[in-house]
């Protein structure tokens, strides 16, 4: 039974969002931690600790725990958990929730083991671990359960997640280490390469988001660049285009194009006709890229469809997930990590 003070997280490289039934997303924050060096002491988390990026003296860093969507520091990982914990159930947290946290597919046992004790010391318990495709097809309002293949790509912070569903349980599923950072470094280094410019991760990121296209002609857009001149030394502004970021996406766009190839390449006939019914599902911050669903499906010749609020996508899916977790535990795994064997590579 779903209980009240049950909660559901999307612990993403890039944002951290909380789900608590009757409530929804009631935290949806940037994955960050302000850290005051010579103490060792959290400072601030989330969008506070967001904004001290690139603007903090030097015994303050703000850093990302989180690194392609695992855990690069377990300690501050489980400092963040406590205080979105503690912050989606407020009065309730005498009571020690039950968790739901997502992982992505391809995790290796270590990295799925470091998820679940940093959520269980942050002060849950009961703590269940579902595979990031899975919650992205349930949020994305997929009846998993049924005898009928699904193919989702989930493309969060650090990582993009291709799997195949049916009767509940993953057909085949693969995961590269790409996701909307890897674009953000794409942007900073063709701004570099290009025009001798340092720019920092807030102005790649608001690039991405302004200018940034994944497929030609869906947007044409100018915008301002303010940086470093690596010559002089000096401030300097550059005008790029929405075309020049296609130019810089180049290399994490493959990265994704070959993922969905590879798992397409491998999948059932039978399951195969499903997709080219229902189309591709595609779910995850990174899936906002102007013009991203026009270039999968120009690749695939298969439809592809943005999900309803795909950034939300996964978290609520952790909700649905712990409604129908009787039903699911029989078909998916969810209490151990998946075999190497069973993964499609």
């Amino acid at each position: 039974m779903f209980k009240g003070s049950d909660i559901g997280i999307d612990l993403g490289t890039a944002t951290v969002l909380v789900f608590v039934k009757g409530k929804g997303v009631v935290i949806n924050e940037p994955a960050v931690v302000a850290v005051d060096t010579n103490t060792r002491s959290v400072l601030a988390i989330g969008e506070e600790a967001r904004r001290m990026i690139g603007r903090t003296p030097g015994n303050i860093v703000a850093t990302r725990p989180l690194r392609e969507g695992v855990i690069a520091d377990f300690d501050m990982t489980q400092k963040m958990l406590e205080y979105f914990i503690l912050r989606a159930l407020g009065k309730r947290r005498l009571v020690r929730p039950r968790i739901m946290v997502c992982v992505p597919s391809g995790v290796t046992p270590v990295e799925w083991r470091a998820v679940r004790d940093a959520a269980e010391r942050a002060g849950g318990m009961n703590i269940t671990v579902i595979e990031e495709p899975v919650a992205a097809a349930l949020g994305a309002g997929i009846d998993i359960t049924k005898p009928e293949g699904s193919l989702v790509v989930d493309i969060g912070g650090g990582t993009t997640d291709v799997a195949i569903l049916s009767l509940g349980g993953i057909v085949l599923a693969d995961s590269v280490r790409v996701g909307g950072d890897r674009f953000d470094d794409a942007l900073i280094r063709y701004m570099k390469q290009q025009y001798n410019l340092l720019i920092g991760e807030r102005t790649a990121e608001e690039m991405k988001l302004r200018i940034g296209v994944a497929y030609p002609g869906v947007r044409n857009e100018t915008m301002d660049v303010r940086g470093r001149d690596l010559l002089s030394g000096l401030p300097k502004t550059i005008t790029v285009s929405s075309m020049e970021t296609l130019e810089a996406f180049s290399e994490p766009l493959n990265a994704i194009v070959a993922l969905l190839r590879s798992v397409l390449e491998h999948c059932p006939p039978e399951l195969a006709a499903d997709i080219m019914d229902k189309g591709i599902i595609l779910t995850g911050g990174g899936a906002l890229v102007c013009g991203l669903d026009k270039l999968l499906a120009e690749i695939t010749q298969v439809p592809v469809l943005l999900a309803e609020d795909p950034i939300t996508c996964v978290a609520r899916g952790t909700g649905r997930a712990l409604e129908i977790l009787d039903q699911l535990k029989g078909m998916t795994i969810f209490d151990e990590p998946r075999r190497e064997s069973s993964r499609h590579r």
